[in-house]
């Protein structure tokens, strides 16, 4: 499988997009609205929920806290 290297003219292009869009999504989150992050939020949390992703989050938390538990026995803490 040959692999093709990039340019340093092109890295340096695409790390420029890059930043330019950076720099764009930052300016877009500065402007938004306190109400409107929210209401973003809320559908990322309606979507996770949605897609089944809720309930492993669920389970790995569950699983981290019992780790913790035993770490507090062992260590008595």
């Amino acid at each position: 499988m040959a692999r093709e290297l990039i340019k340093k003219s092109q890295a340096r292009a695409f790390m420029k997009r890059w930043k330019l869009v950076n720099t764009m999504e930052k300016q877009a989150l500065r402007v938004t609205s306190v109400e409107e992050k929210f209401n973003q939020l809320a559908i990322l949390m309606i979507s996770a929920g949605q897609l089944g992703w809720k309930m492993k989050l669920e389970d790995e938390v569950r699983e981290v806290r019992d780790r913790w538990n035993e770490l507090r026995e062992v260590y008595r803490v």
